[in-house]
């Protein structure tokens, strides 16, 4: 069974730094794009950054040039290195796996809290 575990979440200081990791298994880590999602009270969940099977990421506008994503297929696992955090930064974080090839399938982890406040 696929199963996505989130971890590294916690309460930080406007500012500050934090890394986020989802480790996965039961997934061919080579055939799908991986991403972070978060979702804020009373706010629709929003990606935040994805990475292609190659290692290409893309960045919602919000966190372009402040959080960095990237990906080791070797160890299933995926990480958020998010710095120059913000109060509006501050959500439930989501890791969410797509496989690119047929059948195509959609896991999510069961997310991870972070609070950005001083």
């Amino acid at each position: 069974q696929v199963q996505l575990v989130e971890s590294g979440g916690g309460l930080v200081q406007p500012g500050g730094s934090l890394r986020l990791s989802c480790v996965a298994s039961g997934i061919i880590s080579s055939i799908s794009v991986m991403g972070w999602y978060r979702q804020a009270p009373g706010k629709q969940r929003e990606l935040v950054a994805s990475i292609t099977t190659s290692g290409s990421p893309n960045y919602a506008e919000s966190v372009q040039g402040r959080f960095t994503i990237s990906r080791d297929n070797a160890k299933n696992t995926v990480y958020l290195q998010m710095n120059s955090l913000k109060a509006e930064d501050t959500a439930v974080y989501y890791c969410n796996s797509v496989r690119s090839l047929w059948p195509k399938r959609e896991y999510w982890g069961q997310g991870t809290q972070v609070t950005v406040s001083s």
